[in-house]
This record gives C-alpha cells, structure tokens and sequence, in this order.
C-alpha cells in the first residue's frame, strides 16, 4: 500500500474546507489561496486548486471579482458567498463531529 497516496487522499478530502475557510473573513487571490495552504503544510498544487475555486464559484459558494495589479495582470480575487458562508458553517459542524470521532478513536486504540 502506497502512503503518499493515502495521505494526498486526506488532503483533498478537506481542501474544499480549507478554501473555503480562507476566504471567510477576507477575499483573496489564487496565489495567496496557495501561499496560505502551504503555510499551514497543506501541500497542495494550482493544477488541483484552480479547478476546484471553478467548482465551487459555478455552485455559487464563491464570487469573483477582477481587481488590477501594480505588478502584473489583474487578479481574480475570490469571495465567500452568502451560500458559501451557509455551506462553511455546516462543513465546520461536521468537521469538529468527525474529528472528535477520531481523536476518540485514535486515543483509545493508541497503545503507546
């Protein structure tokens, strides 16, 4: 069994939490979206982030806007939508569920 594997696999299982979550109190552009990512170590890459602001901008979770750059092309700037903040405030519910569930689970099956 390959573990890189398994672990890209979690990854992606909570990038779409974790986007979401970044664009909750501010707007931000794909390349602060990925600065911020791997900053936190969530290793990720644009060939999967920009499919999935695609994704979830066409189910109206994000907006955009276009804003110009002093140093370079204009930027697509990314918003949470007032669906968006609705889908966020459910994924966190269900975030905290799950993860309660498998801290309780890890730590009793922990023999250390």
């Amino acid at each position: 069994m390959n573990i890189e594997n398994t672990k890209a696999q979690m990854r992606k299982g909570i990038l779409e939490f974790c986007i979401l979550s970044l664009l909750k109190d501010k707007d931000c552009y794909t390349s602060e979206i990925l600065d911020m990512l791997k900053d936190a170590k969530l290793l990720v890459v644009e060939g999967t982030v920009y499919p999935l602001l695609t994704r979830l901008k066409n189910d109206d979770l994000l907006s955009y806007r276009w804003e110009e750059s002093t140093s370079g092309p204009p930027r697509k700037y990314y918003r949470l939508t007032e669906q968006g903040d609705l889908f966020l405030k459910e994924l966190a519910v269900t975030w905290k569920e799950l993860s309660d569930a498998v801290n309780t689970i890890t730590k009793q099956n922990n023999h250390e």
